[in-house]
């Protein structure tokens, strides 16, 4: 079985060094046995789990949610509608922060609309709407 050094598993994973050290801290990744001379050696399974991680945080899941979605993937017994409950949930607070989103931008664009850009700070309607 081939095993790789913590510098090989960074650059095949696309991640810095660091954030393995950190997924390991952090139990997302369990600690990798190592060599004669101490250096870790990683398996072809710990750099799929580092990718699965990579992949889950960039549709939004949170450490913890991933530390949760990789324990059903490994626990017996774990029905797809348990993993579907914990996407449909993100879902939604998606749908929430998106939500939040549209309103911020509403306020700020009407105070953009307040100002013409010219004249001194002191006198912004930006900064007296925020002021008030």
């Amino acid at each position: 079985m081939e095993k790789l050094a913590i510098g090989q598993m960074a650059k095949q994973a696309d991640v810095h060094v660091e954030t393995i050290r950190y997924y390991e801290r952090r139990g997302l990744l369990p600690p990798p046995p190592r060599n004669e001379s101490g250096y870790r050696q990683y398996s072809k399974e710990d750099l799929r789990r580092i990718q699965f991680i990579r992949r889950a945080k960039g549709l939004g899941f949170t450490l913890q949610e991933i530390r949760e979605l990789l324990s059903l993937k490994m626990e017996p017994g774990t029905a797809c509608g348990d993993v579907k409950k914990r996407v449909d949930s993100k879902i939604v607070d998606i749908e929430t922060r998106i939500e939040s989103l549209q309103r911020m931008q509403a306020v700020l664009a009407n105070l953009s609309r307040m100002c013409i850009g010219k004249g001194p700070a002191s006198q912004c309607p930006i900064l007296d709407a925020l002021d008030k």
